[in-house]
């Protein structure tokens, strides 16, 4: 079972990670506004190296999101932000949505 759509109000627009390029990080085109919850509240969370960093926000998004680390994010705001860590979540065989979250910078 997936997250509902009514409880993910917001519309946020991803630009894909792609890898490191001769001059820096380089990404795909932004890609359609994705429905979401995002939350811009400040919290201290582990990146994908394990290191304790800040979080500005955090996202619910349906479990099929297409976000890598490292991302670019636009949030309902307009405020531009990083993908620090994505966590799946799901419970195989629980009557319970799934979804993934978004820690970004």
């Amino acid at each position: 079972m997936r997250v509902p759509t009514w409880l993910l109000p917001h519309l946020i627009v991803i630009e894909r990670y792609r890898g490191e390029g001769p001059v820096g990080p380089v990404y795909w085109p932004p890609g359609e506004p994705v429905r979401a919850l995002v939350s811009e509240k400040v919290r201290t969370v582990r990146d994908r190296t394990g290191r304790e960093v800040t979080s500005t926000a955090q996202i619910i998004a349906a479990p099929d999101l297409d976000c890598p680390a490292q991302s670019l994010i636009t949030l309902p705001s307009g405020r531009k932000t990083t993908a620090l860590h994505i966590a799946p979540h799901t419970a195989p065989g629980l009557p319970l949505p799934q979804s993934s979250e978004v820690f970004c910078e």
